[in-house]
């Protein structure tokens, strides 16, 4: 349980971040969940609330000054941060580099990257003063190995948060503080509408639900301190990145 403990989720008002904050509410823990739409993450606050101890910060991860003022009020409010989740994510539908622009490639780095960096290092100082602290990143299967399906700037931001995690656990390990990055399979999340080609309901009725991620995350926060689980690969067991599937064919249609 996670009785007393603080827990802040970004992306937290729809998708993975939201059920992870569901199993971290129902753990007992104070949960903080931040997204950048506000009637969004007004209904996932009030749904939070008929479960718990919970309130939402709007907020854009990929503005740092925003991270910096809502890492104060959280810690003003709360006076500490046990939990942080890094799940605010997006992907362009224009993703491969024969459409990607560079405002895309901005945009993508800016959420999926640069905002979990801004989250984690504005929680640092509480984590290291309290000498203890989880930091749980939301990858990708393509932040495990390279694929066709994500596009060059999401695949290399997933990529990315494996290194800050891992980083994490070599320089605060030594502070009690740890670092999980989580690599899901195909996730039925509302993220499958930014694709080029949005997956055949057949398809997303076999992939991972938000809820399989939520019971993850859950898993990795109530591990004991000195416990520190590097990394988890999760995906569905009818896995289209290995099977392949009609819309994710890299080679295109031969012809007659």
């Amino acid at each position: 349980m996670l009785s007393g403990k603080v827990a802040w989720i970004t992306g937290g008002g729809s998708g993975i971040g939201l059920a992870g904050a569901r199993e971290l509410v129902k753990a007992g823990a104070r949960v903080v969940i931040s997204g950048r739409t506000e009637k969004t993450l007004r209904e996932a606050e009030k749904q939070l609330k008929a479960l718990g101890d919970a309130e939402a910060i709007l907020l854009d991860v990929a503005d740092k000054k925003q991270v910096a003022q809502a890492a104060k009020e959280l810690l003003a409010r709360h006076g500490r941060c046990d939990v942080l989740v890094n799940s605010a994510g997006l992907n362009v539908p224009k993703r491969l580099y024969k459409d990607l622009t560079p405002d895309d490639w901005d945009k993508v780095i800016g959420i999926n990257l640069n905002g979990a960096l801004y989250c984690t290092t504005a929680v640092l100082p509480a984590m290291r003063s309290q000498k203890g602290g989880l930091v749980i990143n939301i990858s990708s299967w393509l932040g495990r190995w390279i694929g066709y399906l994500g596009g060059v700037a999401y695949g290399a931001s997933k990529h990315a948060l494996a290194t800050i995690t891992h980083h994490l656990n070599l320089e605060e390990g030594m502070h009690g503080i740890r670092g999980c990055v989580i690599y899901p399979g195909e996730v039925a999340t509302p993220l499958l509408k930014t694709r080029p080609v949005p997956p055949a309901q057949q398809d997303i009725d076999r992939m991972l639900k938000p809820e399989d991620l939520g019971r993850t995350i859950r898993f990795v926060a109530e591990m004991p301190p000195h416990v520190c689980l590097n990394e988890i690969v999760i995906s569905p067991t009818w896995n289209r990145i290995l099977l392949g599937g009609r819309e994710i064919a890299l080679a295109p249609k031969a012809e007659k």
